[in-house]
């Protein structure tokens, strides 16, 4: 009896454990996602502020981050710097990353 009792226990900590790596996994793909995002997208903005390719920069870099699934919420431009934030919704978290592109100082 106490040896079926300690097989569950084994299996329950196991289960439990491979849940929690599955969940921390899922964090760094949707992390790595964003951060693709948020860069592609401060990309579109300053390319299309400088005029290499036609649009309106904000507009462009809502595009871009659409395409990897997340949503544009804050669109800045200094000249022909930009700045992106996107957000992810990750479970009951939203996640959020931001990037910057542009001509260097």
């Amino acid at each position: 009896m106490a040896g079926s009792m300690a097989a569950v226990g084994i299996i329950a900590g196991a289960m439990i454990l491979t849940g929690g790596l599955a969940a921390v996994g899922t964090a760094s793909v949707v992390g790595q996602r964003l951060a693709g995002a948020a860069d592609a997208g401060a990309l579109a903005a300053a390319d299309a502020a400088s005029g290499a390719v036609p649009g309106v920069p904000c507009e462009r870099a809502s595009e871009v981050t659409a395409a990897f699934g997340a949503g544009l919420a804050v669109c800045d431009l200094d000249e022909l710097v930009a700045t992106v934030t996107v957000e992810m919704r990750f479970g009951p978290l939203v996640a959020r990353a931001s990037a910057r592109a542009g001509p260097p100082p």
